[in-house]
């Protein structure tokens, strides 16, 4: 069967844009189905003028399709992906989640496969808790979340076993080893997505 991968992000620079195209990437090489959909940009006009390319990013991303109710419905696995905003994942995928009760509710979201991926401006700038913030809102859809781990030798270089992530000095892009990881992390999605979604459709 084909899986079926809604990539779910927020981005305010383009950084993590480009970590969820990486996933998609290598969800599609195992054969899956993908959906890469940003949320909607909620910050006053003036927090998004202060910074060029944060004004850059809202002008001219290439996205015309935000996320929505929809696509966390149609999707057998997510991955929801988010800068660290204090140790957490930005306001604007929150809300996002926030709204996903009705679908909790009615058990829409219970066994879907889930992951997280992050990027920060520090070494220590809360990427691991933002990633593990993520996974709350999976545990408490019933979703199976799956990490990343140490299942490739490439990743005991990236160094985050819990999800793909990238430190942004001086607003510097992804480099290849987060990419790298990124599409190990949306590969494994896939595959782990495939077994699940065929036990619950034989």
């Amino acid at each position: 069967m084909t899986p079926k991968i809604a990539v779910v992000f927020y981005s305010a620079t383009g950084n993590v844009a480009a970590l969820a195209e990486a996933l998609a990437d290598g969800a599609r090489k195992e054969g899956a189905e993908v959906r890469v959909r940003p949320v909607p940009e909620l910050a006053p006009a003036a927090a998004v003028a202060s910074n060029p390319r944060w004004q850059d990013w809202v002008d001219n991303n290439p996205y015309d399709q935000q996320a929505t109710l929809d696509d966390l419905d149609w999707a057998d696995g997510i991955a929801l992906g988010s800068p660290t905003r204090f140790g957490g994942p930005a306001g604007q995928l929150k809300e996002f989640l926030d709204s996903s009760g009705g679908l909790w509710f009615q058990g829409k979201l219970v066994d879907k496969v889930g992951t997280s991926f992050t990027s920060a401006s520090t070494k220590h700038g809360g990427l691991e808790s933002t990633i593990l913030a993520m996974n709350n809102v999976l545990y408490h859809w019933g979703a199976i979340v799956v990490p990343l781990g140490y299942t490739d030798a490439h990743l005991m270089e990236s160094g985050n076993p819990y999800g793909g992530s990238f430190v942004s000095r001086r607003s510097a892009a992804p480099d290849e080893e987060a990419l790298a990881a990124c599409r190990i992390q949306g590969a494994r999605l896939a595959r782990i997505t495939r077994y699940i979604a065929a036990g619950k459709n034989p």
